[in-house]
């Protein structure tokens, strides 16, 4: 009896067994299925490329403060797409850049205000962008006594005298990205993604003063140097006051990789200027330095390597540019041989926010020798149309080149998708179905993009083309 209780007790313990191995089997298979299942949906749905992390992380550069360099420097982040800078004198201050907003500018005159009361004795534009001088009226309220400070030639050639002005504006929206939806608005790279627009540009006044190459001033009792810098525009000057060891760059300099070529649509930006520019500044003895965009740097060793591998950055893509035109290579092979250097490569303040590498040899390789890059198969090309029925007749028609188009999809192979997107676009086959995969295709490309002009301008032509189903 002993021994069959022991064989039923075993049998009932076996039995026992068999089920929670069984239940145990199930559980594990389950979870591995839940495994790897989740981890892809997060991936293809949810899982935020690296890069728009990255993106994301520059806004922390425009969090609104008014920052205290010294005691007599006070610099405005964050109000508006630009910097504002007081600099306190004996007698009163100096305004350096004036915001866009009028709006915004009273905003940040006000708190100006509530750390000193002197008079504003001068302004000084760093250059002639709406963006740094369109709040002027704010800081100096009636006075007509105010110095108002610039380069000779001031605002001269900018998007406002342009003769194409009507497709610049809508370019200029598209890279700053100022009709998106706001959940799609990171930032602009080197400025929130969202500015005032009260009364933008309202408070602008003409300088009363200009120079030419450089101007040795004392204002409120403060000696300045002020010095033509061309760069980013050709009316571009740099700050330097020797007593406070504070240097003023404008939009030479800021936090990220310069923006040698606007996509918005701009004039030659002289790059080799731009870098001796920089190069000029990063002689001098700078203890603080207040960019046009980002925050200010303090640390004479931390401002002397921003501006010394900027320079070296800048000037690199222009002699490596001028080399590879010099050996024959086309527009695109110069494009494609030109490249940071891995000490450069990962600097913070060069990373690709708001300007291109390749953006910039582009434009430097046409202001040297215009369209015609020296192959002579472009010398007159077929039109856009042409070339579309060549590369479908190629590919055995339309459905074909369509059928390549959903698997550059599948494959996220984008830029692809967008160049057979195009070529079926110069058809009529299947429009409605191509125009939304084209869209599809912009915003897979946005959502992989560092650059903010470029995710914007990716995004603003996604919506457009949505709306509109022909661009």
């Amino acid at each position: 009896m002993k021994l069959n209780k022991i064989q039923v007790g075993d049998r009932h313990f076996i039995e026992v067994s068999k089920t929670i191995k069984i239940v145990l089997f199930l559980l594990v298979i389950i979870s591995m299925q839940a495994c790897q299942n989740s981890p892809k949906e997060n991936v293809s749905q949810e899982q935020e490329n690296p890069n728009i992390t990255k993106l994301k992380g520059q806004s922390a550069e425009f969090a609104p403060e008014i920052i205290k360099l010294n005691e007599y420097v006070y610099v405005a982040v964050g109000y508006d797409g630009s910097n504002a800078s007081m600099v306190i004198g004996e007698e009163g201050v100096v305004i350096v850049d004036a915001l866009r907003a009028l709006g915004a500018a009273e905003t940040v005159a006000e708190k100006f205000q509530e750390i000193t009361s002197k008079p504003v004795k001068a302004v000084i534009y760093t250059h002639g962008h709406d963006d740094h001088t369109g709040g002027t009226s704010a800081f100096i309220g009636n006075s007509k006594d105010v110095q108002i400070i610039a380069r000779a030639g001031f605002k001269d050639g900018l998007q406002g005298s342009s003769p194409v002005e009507p497709i610049l504006k809508q370019r200029n929206a598209r890279q700053f990205g100022r009709d998106l939806p706001a959940k799609d608005i990171i930032n602009r790279g080197v400025a929130p993604g969202i500015t005032p627009t009260d009364r933008a540009g309202e408070g602008y006044i003409e300088p009363n003063i200009t120079f030419k190459d450089s101007l040795l001033v004392s204002l409120a009792d403060l000696d300045f140097e002020l010095h033509a810098a061309d760069g980013e525009t050709n009316d571009e000057l740099f700050v330097w006051i020797p007593g406070l060891k504070t240097l003023f760059t404008g939009d030479n300099y800021y936090k990220s990789f310069p923006n040698l070529y606007a996509i918005r649509g701009s004039q030659y930006r002289d790059v080799k200027s731009w870098g001796e520019s920089i190069q000029k500044m990063s002689t001098l003895p700078v203890e603080y330095l207040v960019p046009g965009h980002t925050r200010p740097l303090s640390g004479k060793s931390i401002v002397h390597n921003n501006l010394k591998n900027y320079a070296t950055a800048i000037l690199s893509i222009y002699r490596q540019t001028i080399d590879a035109m010099n050996k024959g290579y086309t527009l695109q092979q110069t494009v494609d041989s030109v490249r940071l250097a891995d000490s450069l490569i990962d600097q913070p303040n060069l990373q690709e926010f708001y300007g291109s590498v390749p953006w910039g040899v582009r434009s430097i390789f046409l202001h040297y020798v215009g369209w015609f890059d020296g192959n002579p198969t472009n010398l007159y090309p077929l039109s856009s149309s042409q070339e579309a029925k060549h590369i479908i007749d190629l590919a055995g028609g339309e459905k074909k080149i369509f059928e390549q188009l959903s698997k550059a999809v599948e494959d996220g192979d984008y830029q692809w998708g967008l160049q057979l997107a195009d070529a079926l676009l110069q058809t009529d086959y299947q429009k409605p179905k191509v125009i939304e995969v084209k869209v599809k295709l912009l915003r897979a490309l946005a959502a992989q993009q560092v650059n903010a002009p470029a995710r914007n301008y990716y995004l603003s032509y996604s919506y457009e083309l949505e709306k509109n189903k022909e661009l």
